[in-house]
């Protein structure tokens, strides 16, 4: 899975520094802007999915921000105030914010409300299937089909292959395959080297030397989707290639959902 990216607009440096570094620990892209200047430079070049917004900025009114953001429809908004009245909060609300939060709080009861965005997030975007043109996986009915042809995996298999693509060709360790393929599962990493070996067997062209999911040397693994759009597209690619259309000029996989 690629990293969930989050911006932090706070004024107090100190909040602002402490918020950015649990945010990183959690594994997310933190961004900290000082105030609303800041903020808008940074959202011209990237939009984040989650927004932690202060009402009172150094330079402006967080609120409008707020309402700014929504009317964007591309960011969730936790708003962040000292302003602690149930009127403060409904104006917070209705200027669009999906959650609000008030000063001073917990870092724990933070990272709760976080998590429980970012679920509400996944749930709202979360794609049916995967396609790569040669491979495709379902999600809702957790199979997968390899040129043409359905693949019998295993449910740790599937868990397996879903986490290396979410990754989108950044290497796992073995530790971090077993915790997001298994997470309640209490279990010897190594054992990931059995679950990539009888994965190989029934999606790899060649499982002896692979290329769909490659062994980086002193990390883990790898998903390289760029093989399967290399031959797609190549002239001399096999009778067997599937003809789906893959765009040139991205390696991502096209994402379907029921939006």
């Amino acid at each position: 899975m690629s990293l969930i990216y989050i911006a932090i607009v706070e004024g107090n440096p100190h909040l602002r520094s402490l918020l950015g570094w649990h945010l990183q620990q959690a594994g997310y892209m933190a961004q900290q802007c000082a105030n609303l200047h800041q903020a808008r430079n940074a959202f011209a070049h990237r939009q984040p999915a989650l927004v932690i917004l202060d009402s009172d900025l150094p330079d402006g009114d967080g609120m409008e921000l707020c309402q700014w953001l929504h009317q964007q429809r591309q960011s969730m908004i936790m708003i962040l105030s000292a302003r602690n009245t149930e009127k403060d909060i409904v104006k917070g609300l209705n200027a669009g914010a999906d959650d609000y939060l008030s000063k001073p709080f917990g870092m724990q009861e933070f990272m709760a409300r976080v998590e429980a965005l970012i679920r509400r997030l996944r749930v709202a975007s979360a794609p049916l299937y995967l396609d790569y043109g040669d491979l495709k996986i379902d999600l809702v009915q957790r199979r997968v089909q390899f040129r043409g042809d359905f693949v019998d995996l295993t449910p740790q298999e599937f868990s397996l292959l879903y986490v290396l693509a979410q990754a989108e060709g950044n290497p796992l360790s073995r530790a971090e395959l077993l915790q997001r393929a298994w997470p309640e599962a209490i279990d010897n990493p190594r054992t990931i080297d059995t679950h990539v070996l009888s994965l190989r067997k029934k999606i790899e062209t060649d499982p002896r030397q692979p290329s769909l999911i490659q062994t980086v040397r002193n990390v883990g693994y790898r998903f390289n989707p760029e093989v399967l759009q290399d031959a797609s597209a190549s002239p001399s690619a096999p009778p067997t290639t599937s003809q789906a259309q893959i765009s040139q000029n991205s390696h991502s996989p096209r994402l379907s959902s029921t939006h």
